[in-house]
């Protein structure tokens, strides 16, 4: 391996580094604006400039490829002179406002200014003044901070896709703007305010809410998709301020979908915060004693085969482990359903509903075939992973459905089951392509297993990826893009109901109305039209599944506990509790416990560590936290299963509506009110 002298210090390194990673690899830090390791290189501040042997100049360490036998020195005189220099240039037109500036505390160029800053400025000259930018209700800008480092436009164009940022003039006249003025649309577009290293691009939703020293910091794991990106919750007291990614280059690299970001102020809005029990056709607040003994006397009156329980999206494993145990050991009922749509399942092996690829693994594939699914609007990082892939290995994309603009260029090849089964016949030029490639992933979207084609949709495949050694121990390219957090890790505790002749029972007596009582567990997106059913709606919002309820139960929503999500990947991960529930609300594996000792009848349960205890020896997979983990590959081919021909539509997600925080927030009503408006004038493309 190449070696390279760092301050005296020899150090060895991979070819293909430059001068900066190989300084950082040998301890020795060096400063840097525009310098961004998941972006290209720009050298435009010039910050990093170190000393090599041999040349007259500084040297710009972040476009200067590393070669043997160099010798760099970054901390001389010389050096630091220099640093100086660019620091005076960057600050003779940045405005004296840290005070009033929302990046204060978290700036890189505060940060540097008082190593390399000096306490006065030799330059006499008015500073410039730029008018500020509108870039839509995510994104607060102060122009006048902006130190023209870029990193905002690369990542627009490199990261998310869409090219929606640019500059214009040159030396100091030179600005960052969107195109045509009008707001960012992607749904990355706030990660641009991470990257910003001054105060020029900052968040409007939390502008002047609070210091970041003032913040209580809690890891944890984002639920508004099924992708588990892993955040940063940061609270004031009882209110998470706001929410930012946490690095974790297998699953979010160190992005975060603007949903993710934005729709914790829905945590404040509609809340439950008290039970309720109907009478008279109104719902009115109750004591928990009062709306437990109602329960009750339901439940007595009424047989286990007409009690059935429907899990929401959001539901922590926990949550879900209790809730089972309440109806197989307390209510002797199986009637429980984690599907609120009629989607095909076979949970015969792990591997027929996870990502079996993996989000890291987007990476490897040489050819990507997608089956009814959007995962721009269904998994935004998992879109950013598939973008990534095709900028990095130039691969081939076919989606069967129309999905709409992915941010990546992708061939339609048919909207129905026909061009499936030409595919799986071997009569399409598909067929030919996947027999070629080494690497090739399938996605199946949810819209794909709707109804009843989805079985045929999932078996066919499985057995055409299995004919051609596309699913084996070292590389399975059959994937299910599942996008609620909650429904990889219900499954895996058997929160379903199927039998031989019918996939969705419970979903079908739903419609013909054969029970008398059901219980939401955080369910929202049930549709079905009420008659005489009790119904018990446990959650953290007044949403739809409140509004059909007999009795209100108030939970806790994700942020106000511990607990357990498996992703679509199979990769279990535990979230952190960073705030509370707010008023008489508790923790929902809490609920679900005293309601059992209101029945006369104990779980055993005492603690929420005795929980988990439980939960991860019921099943050793989710003891292994932050690993995937899969069964062992199944090669036999399913043959119980027949052509139906339909129409595969994909589901257009209302994407910033997507479960009942979202639907609470009201930054994503302001993104979905300014959509709704380009998709009016037509000029969405």
């Amino acid at each position: 391996m190449p070696k390279i002298t760092v301050n005296e210090k020899e150090t060895e390194f991979e070819e293909g580094l430059t001068v900066l990673q190989v300084c950082e690899l040998a301890g020795a830090e060096i400063p840097k604006f525009c310098y961004h390791e998941k972006l290209s290189i720009a050298g435009n501040c010039r910050m990093c400039l170190v000393e090599i042997e041999k040349s007259p100049k500084p040297i710009a360490s972040c476009a200067m490829p590393a070669t043997d036998g160099m010798v760099v020195k970054t901390n001389t005189p010389f050096v630091e002179k220099a640093r100086k220099g660019i620091m005076e240039f960057l600050l003779a037109n940045h405005p004296l406002d840290c005070p009033v500036c929302d990046q204060g505390g978290e700036c890189d160029l505060q940060d540097q200014s008082l190593y390399y800053g000096f306490d006065h400025s030799r330059f006499t000259e008015n500073k410039r003044q730029v008018k500020e930018k509108y870039m839509g209700p995510l994104i607060k800008t102060e122009m006048t901070r902006c130190i023209h480092c870029t990193r905002c436009i690369r990542f627009a164009t490199e990261v998310a896709g869409i090219p929606e940022l640019g500059a214009i003039g040159r030396g100091e006249d030179m600005e960052i703007t969107t195109y045509l003025e009008k707001s960012m649309e992607s749904e990355l577009s706030a990660n641009v305010i991470d990257l910003c290293p001054v105060g020029a691009l900052t968040s409007r939703p939390y502008a002047f809410e609070a210091r970041p020293w003032d913040l209580k910091k809690t890891e944890s794991i984002d639920v508004m998709d099924a992708v588990g990106s892993n955040i940063r919750i940061d609270t004031y007291g009882w209110e998470v301020k706001r929410i930012l990614p946490k690095i974790n280059e297998d699953i979010n690299d160190e992005w975060i979908s603007d949903k993710t970001r934005y729709a914790c102020d829905g945590l404040l809005k509609q809340r439950l915060d008290t039970p309720y029990i109907r009478e008279n056709g109104k719902l009115v607040q109750t004591s928990w004693t009062k709306a437990l003994k109602k329960i009750v006397e339901k439940l007595n009156n009424t047989k286990p085969e007409e009690i059935a329980g429907i899990v929401g999206d959001l539901v922590d494993m926990e949550s879900m482990f209790i809730f089972k145990e309440f109806f197989n050991k307390i209510l002797n009922s199986s009637n429980l359903e984690c599907r609120t749509k009629k989607t095909y399942l076979n949970p015969k092996n792990r591997m027929n509903y996870i990502f079996n690829s993996s989000i890291n693994g987007i990476e490897q594939c040489d050819l990507i075939l997608l089956v009814g699914t959007n995962p721009r609007l269904e998994a935004t990082i998992l879109n950013a992973r598939i973008r990534k892939s095709y900028v990095k290995n130039d691969i081939e994309i076919f989606s069967i459905g129309n999905p709409g603009d992915l941010t990546y260029p992708y061939k339609i090849i048919g909207s129905n089951t026909q061009v499936l089964k030409d595919i799986i016949d071997e009569k399409h030029e598909i067929s030919d392509k996947f027999k070629k490639s080494k690497k090739p992933i399938v996605i199946i979207g949810e819209s794909a297993l709707k109804n009843n084609s989805g079985q045929y949709v999932f078996e066919g495949l499985k057995n055409f990826l299995t004919k051609n050694n596309h699913i084996t121990n070292n590389w399975n390219a059959l994937n299910i893009l599942t996008q609620n957090a909650s429904r990889v890790g219900a499954i895996d505790l058997g929160l379903y109901q199927l039998t031989n002749k019918d996939n969705f029972p419970i979903l079908n007596k739903l419609d013909t109305n054969e029970f008398k009582l059901l219980y939401l567990l955080g369910a929202d997106e049930l549709e079905f039209n009420k008659k005489n059913e009790f119904i018990v709606y446990q959650g953290s919002h007044g949403d739809m599944g409140a509004e059909i309820a007999d009795v209100i139960l108030p939970g806790s929503a994700y942020t106000e506990k511990d607990g357990h999500f498996v992703n679509l990947e199979g990769r279990t991960q535990k979230a952190f509790k960073a705030s509370y529930p707010p008023g008489d609300a508790k923790e929902d594996w809490d609920i679900i416990n005293q309601l059992s000792k209101a029945l006369g009848k104990s779980l055993n349960i005492n603690s929420r560590k005795e929980l988990e205890e439980r939960l991860i020896n019921s099943n050793s997979i989710h003891s292994k936290i932050g690993e995937i983990v899969r069964s062992k590959v199944d090669t036999n081919k399913t043959q119980d299963f027949s052509f139906v021909n339909s129409k595969i539509e994909i589901d257009f997600a209302d994407y910033y509506f997507s479960n009942h925080i979202a639907r609470s927030s009201i930054t994503m009503n302001e993104c979905r009110s300014i959509k709704n408006k380009l998709l009016s004038t037509g000029t969405e493309g």
